[in-house]
């Protein structure tokens, strides 16, 4: 069983919020805010991993969710660029799209207060969570640089067919984790069960013109 409310973990999130609540942005410390979401995340992916096989259901629809949020992605900012390109300015367009877990704090999580959102919105902000300003992914898709890239590509599925590296092997052997993923769970300061809950995300696509030398 995890313990999500262990006095550890509730004492860091406590300092945390607290933090984030005290400070404009100008005036944060970010390395010492990134340090209490590192310490925060080791302890609960201690727990998590010594309990895999009782979130292996929600590890399973996370991915599947992911998968299909960024999907939609790829999709909608492939037929935006092409679309464009027939326009006077076409020729100077670049489109990026990245992918964000919501910002509602997700109704899933088995621990639920008053706190929750506030601490949410603190793990998700790019000063705490610096790999994750771009997203889920490693990095945006960009267009037109990355036009010809598949989805399978995008998602890392043709350099490996299971981005579960950290999980334990024999449990997650069949599961196809998507790159993404693995961003998610060994790159930025989320801990394993703060993400795997999320069934919505949202997505932000731009598009810039340049023009003139």
């Amino acid at each position: 069983m995890i313990h999500y409310n262990d006095y550890v973990i509730e004492l860091i999130e406590q300092e945390i919020v607290t933090m984030f609540n005290d400070f404009s942005k100008a005036s944060m410390d970010y390395p010492e805010h990134q340090n209490l979401l590192k310490l925060r995340k080791a302890i609960l992916n201690k727990q998590a991993l010594a309990h895999q096989q009782e979130l292996m259901t929600d590890i399973v629809a996370f991915n599947e969710a992911l998968r299909e949020a960024l999907k939609e992605m790829y999709e909608t900012a492939r037929r935006i660029y092409r679309d464009t390109l027939s326009s006077d300015y076409g020729e100077h367009l670049s489109v990026s799209a990245g992918c964000y877990l919501s910002g509602i704090y997700p109704s899933l999580h088995p621990l639920q207060n008053d706190s929750r959102q506030v601490l949410w919105n603190a793990i998700c902000d790019g000063g705490y969570n610096p790999l994750y300003h771009d997203g889920v992914s490693f990095s945006k898709l960009r267009l037109p640089s990355g036009f010809c890239e598949s989805f399978d590509e995008f998602v890392g599925l043709t350099c490996s067919p299971n981005w579960n590296e950290g999980l334990d092997p024999e449990f997650t052997k069949d599961l196809n984790l998507i790159a993404p993923f693995h961003h998610l769970f060994d790159h930025t300061n989320f801990a394993l069960t703060d993400f795997i809950f999320v069934r919505d995300f949202r997505t932000e696509i731009t598009m810039e013109v340049v023009t003139g030398e």
